[in-house]
């Protein structure tokens, strides 16, 4: 499929995957409605490209906001040959203070965000004959990580939505996508205080997810080796598998510190 004079929407367009995907679908030629909580940021990335960025801000956590980019998509597209959900943040937990807020909060933008946005996304979807939509999860789902309890079971909702999603949108003709980024440097993950094995750029990750989007591939996962390793990992008796990932636990550093709208992946 060539991704060229495409109607696509990309939420957290900001910063991060989300601002590299939609820099480099707009030089392609591609019409792409940019969503994010900062209007600011996706005025600065409209710029220069006319009628064909499409600035629609929203909160994916606040029902009335998606709401209202919901009408405006409608209004000003009417349809779409691609949506791609990106909108997402992280945080980690600290067992020693365990705090079930972390995972409401994670929860609320990763999970019920995502979900809202899909809400808005199948109506346009449905009026583009081989329409694709696509989600951002993570390799995380694969393993269990220290301090990643929130994080991996909001994205492991994610993963079963959308795989459940393509068996139900199959004979409507809708092409589903999961993708599994590895780490990836966004202002996201700069906050990370271990070591990110394989960490790619911005650049590499794009490219990565606009080829699998291109081939209409259904898991989209890199870096590769990265990937095949995580899975094999999953993989193990769970008695082996639990050995070696305690190996990687470590005291927290600190008070657990809420990431700013500045620095999260905007929802």
């Amino acid at each position: 499929m060539k991704l060229v004079n495409k109607t696509i929407w990309i939420t957290g367009a900001s910063s991060g995957i989300g601002q590299s995907l939609a820099e480099r679908l707009l030089a392609l030629g591609n019409t792409v409605v940019l969503s994010a909580r900062r209007r600011e940021a996706l005025e600065r990335l409209a710029q220069g490209h006319g009628g064909k960025a499409i600035v629609c801000p929203l909160d994916v956590t606040d029902k009335e906001s998606v709401l209202a980019a919901s009408r405006q998509i409608q209004a000003e597209v009417g349809k779409l040959d691609i949506a791609i959900l990106n909108a997402g943040t992280c945080e980690y937990i600290d067992s020693q203070q365990f705090d079930a807020d972390c995972f409401e909060d994670l929860i609320a933008v990763n999970t019920i965000g995502f979900a809202r946005c899909v809400e808005v996304a199948l109506p346009l979807l449905r009026k583009r004959p081989g329409a694709q939509l696509v989600g951002v999860s993570s390799s995380a789902v694969h393993i269990p990580l220290p301090r990643a309890e929130a994080y991996g079971a909001s994205k492991a909702a994610v993963t079963y939505l959308m795989e459940s999603l393509r068996v139900d949108l199959f004979r409507e003709g809708i092409h589903v996508s999961v993708v599994y980024p590895g780490f990836v440097e966004t202002p996201l993950t700069d906050r990370n205080d271990f070591a990110m094995p394989m960490r790619v750029s911005v650049d590499v990750s794009t490219r990565h997810i606009i080829e699998g989007i291109r081939k209409r591939k259904k898991r989209i996962d890199y870096p590769l080796l990265f990937s095949l390793l995580t899975r094999l990992f999953g993989s193990l008796p769970i008695g082996l598998r639990n050995r070696l990932s305690q190996k990687l636990v470590r005291p927290y550093p600190g008070d657990p510190a809420k990431l700013s709208a500045e620095t999260r992946i905007a929802s």
